[in-house]
């Protein structure tokens, strides 16, 4: 499978593990992101239309090593699986998604006709965040994520794709595993409040996108060198509810 996100630093996140998470589960997955920090929408939608190369090409979690417009990335490859965000800040806004993802789709499917189409539900930032997006829900952590939710499952049903459920997951595990429990003294799943961790927090975001888009369960054994006891807690839990 070849998978390409047009995405920012929150696909970037999710990315840093999914091939080699992909390649220990036996799936051969090829793995392309369109890096441009805190991009929205309606910045994928102008730098589609004027052709912009912009974007940093990351490939399997690597750090890019060129320069590409969405334009030749679409063109590059038979995608199988092509996803598509918001800019985290605006992620629970729905309003600030039209008309761009409904243009942008249209030609993402023009140029990728039998590709099959995910919106990626990105993650509230943590307890505490400081991040001037944060304002957007009165710095409130669960508001941040239902208002992500219902935006997602509008804009899933709008452009007619399955979600890649990261938000959902991010928030079950805050909420249920005590260990990631850092409002009350657990480890945060975020590195700098917003973006994900570099070790569980990227491993979980990994593990969702690999379970949503094979429909596979995960292997439930080592990673890397994290502490095995944590990485099992995710994958059961990734298996249970995605």
């Amino acid at each position: 499978m070849k998978l390409l996100s047009i995405g920012n630093s929150f696909s970037t996140d999710a990315h840093r593990f999914l091939n080699s998470l992909a390649e220990q589960n036996g799936i051969c997955l090829g793995c392309y992101n369109l890096f441009i920090g805190g991009c929205s929408l309606e910045t994928h939608w102008k730098n589609f239309i004027e052709k912009n190369a912009y974007y940093d090409l990351e490939v399997n979690g690597n750090e890019a090593t060129e320069k590409i417009s969405i334009n030749e990335a679409l063109s590059m490859e038979n995608w199988d699986v092509v996803t598509v965000q918001q800019a985290s800040a605006f992620s629970g806004i729905f309003e600030s998604y039209v008309p761009y993802i409904t243009d942008l789709v249209e030609a993402v499917r023009d140029a990728s006709p039998v590709a099959k189409l995910f919106f990626h539900e990105t993650w509230s930032y943590e307890t505490g965040s400081l991040h001037e997006g944060f304002l957007n829900y009165n710095s409130n952590q669960k508001k941040m994520y239902l208002c992500i939710k219902s935006a997602t499952q509008k804009a899933a049903e709008l452009i007619k794709a399955e979600i890649i459920p990261t938000g959902d997951v991010v928030q079950y595990v805050r909420e249920n595993i005590p260990e990631f429990n850092y409002e009350n003294g657990g480890i945060s799943l975020c590195r700098d409040s917003f973006h994900l961790s570099e070790d569980y927090g990227r491993f979980l975001a990994s593990a969702v996108w690999l379970k949503a888009i094979t429909g596979k369960n995960l292997k439930e054994q080592p990673f890397l060198d994290f502490e095995y006891e944590m990485i099992e807690k995710l994958i059961k839990t990734v298996n249970k509810i995605v």
